[in-house]
């Protein structure tokens, strides 16, 4: 299995998916907000950079994002930022909250597939907004939001987002039903309980949301990225490794874990931390992404690197994101054996891969192959590295610290 057998400890950092869309908050709320936990992630940054755009004053310093929010934010976000960030759209549900007006770029962001925005847009028309798609931006108004009774058709993490953070101050009471019920959705009303907003059901498919008149800053810890734990939960099973990791919970990552137990890893489970320790080749595992709490689709990258040197084969069904598939192009450069049709990948396990070049074309997928590359003989080159930089922080030097011999290679 390669020469990197990873041990050691972990401290897992606020969840990108959580952080990016807790910033867009604050917009909802004049003055200075503060979150903690903050990943040092290229996505931060540039989320960072947008509301300074829209008029806030952003500070960044070591695991702490402190935001000061103007009394009438800008309300265009504009496409040379949105562009690198899909989570860019979720500033639009607070813009048109406070300004009553947004005009926000179609966003871009990772290269695994459509994912559109008709949910997002139905959902505010519901509550009163006009919103017209015109030359690239989505373009909302709405002098006054009113509560309402949407229906999701698929439970839409940024969907969910959206009409949340548009519902919160809405004029009477809105009912969300079929909502995304992720941990950072639940971190995210949390938060916006904390601010002074009226929402229950949360954890739960239906959402009730009293609007309220306004809301205040706050200050707010970020809950621990539950996909950089089993990236690295991964890693272990993967190496024939050891590798306890802490700040995260354990019940965030069931369906994960269940199956790295069934590939023969050793689960230690505790409060806020868990361990994982892998003994002999991994046994092959069959995957089907869902919504949480399903199997989640930013780890199927990772289990599908760890199937190709498992014994036996797996099915992998992917039911969220039609491209997502596509690095399994550059994992057969490695080696392995993967053969997809539709939204099923087969892949038979081989004793060991090869290394080779490789490119990464999203941030789980580069996450991917470099764990692919550290079980493979020779050298792999993984090129586009800058995906993974958008979310992991200090990726090298932790899987370093690991054991694992790997290196940036800088221009």
């Amino acid at each position: 299995m390669g020469t990197s057998r990873l041990s050691g400890t972990v401290n897992v950092p606020g969840a990108k998916n959580s952080v990016l869309k807790l910033m867009a908050a604050t917009l909802l709320a004049p003055g200075t907000s503060t979150l903690t936990n903050v990943p040092e992630i290229e996505d931060v940054t540039i989320m960072a950079e947008l509301l300074r755009r829209l008029g806030c004053e952003v500070t960044q310093a070591e695991g702490v994002v402190t935001i000061t929010v103007p009394d009438r934010p800008d309300h265009r976000a504009d496409y040379d930022l949105v562009r690198k960030m899909r989570a860019s759209i979720c500033v639009l549900g607070p813009l048109i909250a406070r300004c009553g007006a947004a005009d926000v770029a179609v966003p871009g962001g990772d290269n695994i597939g459509s994912r559109g925005l008709d949910m997002h847009v139905d959902g505010l028309r519901r509550m009163g907004a006009q919103v017209s798609n015109e030359h690239g931006y989505l373009l909302a108004e709405a002098s006054q939001l009113n509560g309402a009774n949407v229906f999701l058709d698929f439970p839409s993490v940024g969907a969910t987002e959206t009409l949340v953070m548009a519902a919160v101050t809405a004029q009477g009471v809105s009912i969300l039903e079929n909502v995304a019920r992720e941990p950072e959705i639940i971190d995210i009303c949390h938060m916006l309980n904390e601010m002074g907003a009226d929402i229950g059901g949360i954890g739960t498919s239906t959402l009730t949301i009293s609007g309220v008149a306004a809301l205040n800053p706050v200050s707010h810890r970020v809950v621990s990225d539950r996909i950089v734990a089993g990236t690295w939960a991964v890693a272990a099973a993967m190496t024939g490794g050891d590798i306890t990791i802490n700040g995260v919970n354990p019940i965030h990552l069931d369906v994960p874990l269940d199956k790295l137990k069934t590939a023969g890893a050793t689960i230690e489970r505790r409060e806020d931390s868990f361990r994982v320790h892998m003994s002999q080749r991994p046994q092959a595992v069959d995957i089907v992404t869902l919504p949480y709490p399903g199997f989640p689709t930013d780890l199927q990258p990772q289990f599908i690197a760890m199937n190709a040197i498992s014994h036996g084969a797996a099915l992998v069904t992917e039911n969220l994101f039609e491209a997502r598939f596509r690095f399994v192009q550059e994992l057969a450069r490695l080696g392995a054996d993967v053969r997809t049709d539709g939204h099923h990948a087969l892949i038979r396990g081989r004793a060991e891969l090869s290394g080779a070049p490789v490119e990464a074309t999203d941030i789980r997928a580069g996450a991917g192959l470099v764990l692919a590359g550290l079980v493979a003989q020779g050298e792999t080159f993984v090129y586009g590295a800058e995906h993974i930089d958008r979310g992991y922080a200090g990726f090298v030097s932790v899987l370093t610290d690991l054991g694992a011999q790997i290196s940036r290679i800088t221009d």
